[in-house]
This record gives structure tokens, sequence and C-alpha cells, in this order.
């Protein structure tokens, strides 16, 4: 899975958000790292909705614009579980306590 993915998702896990709620939320969970501009942000939606791992949960009309509400799906929350395990299982080889004399 692709950080930007990564990290649209988690901005999911707790919350549905539109698209600003979801690009400001990719920022601060990323540290600054990834951020979204709107047309990659919106094409991730589009894919991740086909995908099935998000879902339109509301939509709105402001100020004359569609505003679409995402939430993860149940497939969707999996796969960000499933990658988090799989980065904490990468980290804990190189953060593993090291053995005097190099070997471990």
């Amino acid at each position: 899975m692709r950080e930007p993915t990564y990290f649209i998702l988690a901005a999911l896990q707790d919350e549905p958000g539109h698209g600003y709620a979801i690009m400001s939320r990719v920022t601060a969970l990323s540290g600054d790292r990834v951020r979204l501009a709107t047309g990659t942000l919106y094409q991730a939606l589009d894919r991740l909705t086909r995908e099935a791992l998000i879902e339109v949960v509301r939509e709105e009309v402001v100020n004359g614009r569609a505003r679409r509400h995402y939430a993860l799906t149940p497939d969707g929350r999996s796969a960000l579980q499933a990658e988090a395990a799989r980065m904490a299982a990468a980290a804990r080889v190189v953060l593993r306590p090291r053995v005097a004399g190099g070997a471990a």
C-alpha cells in the first residue's frame, strides 16, 4: 500500500470526512510528510471507492457545490489494520535491541 493511500484510510478511521477534511487529516497524521494535491486526493478517493475500501455516506450541497463525505468500509478497516501490522513488523527488524558484538 502506498503511503498516501495508507494515510487517506487512516484519516477516515475515526469518523467520516469530506475532501478538505481528509486532506487536512492526512497532513497532520503524516507529520506534514504527505501533502495531497486536490486532483490526487479525488483520484484516490474514486479508486478507493471502486475497490470498496471506502464509501460515500453522505452528500450535501455547500455554496452550490456537492460535498461528499466518505467513511471506511469493513474491508477498508481490515486493509488499514493489515498494513499497519505489516509496517510494525518491518520496523521491528530495524528497531530490535542489538546484541553487543554485532550479531543479533
